[in-house]
């Protein structure tokens, strides 16, 4: 390989490297949320920058395969969650 093109790769792989680390830096938090509605339970995990942040995140996830449509998704989200467990990195 030329010269130039191994210069190019070193860069954009350390240029990738400083973008993953300061992604994952800033998820500090991490949250298990589960919700229950229509009778049917469900979990996810979300990690964001707070544990608020994270916590909704994981209940508008976990509430994603339960609700049909805009309002029911709503009302999903806005129920107290079933459990939550939160964590800071």
């Amino acid at each position: 390989m030329k010269r130039g093109t191994v210069i190019t790769l070193v860069v954009v792989a350390l240029f990738v490297g400083l973008l993953a680390i300061s992604t994952l830096r800033a998820q500090r938090a991490e949250c298990d949320v589960c919700v229950v509605f229509n009778g049917t339970r469900n979990c996810a995990t979300a990690s964001a920058a707070s544990e608020d942040e994270a916590a909704e995140s994981a209940q508008r996830t976990a509430c994603g395969p339960l609700a049909n449509g805009m309002n029911e998704s709503i009302a999903c989200s806005n129920r107290p969650p079933a459990s939550r467990q939160c964590r800071t990195r």
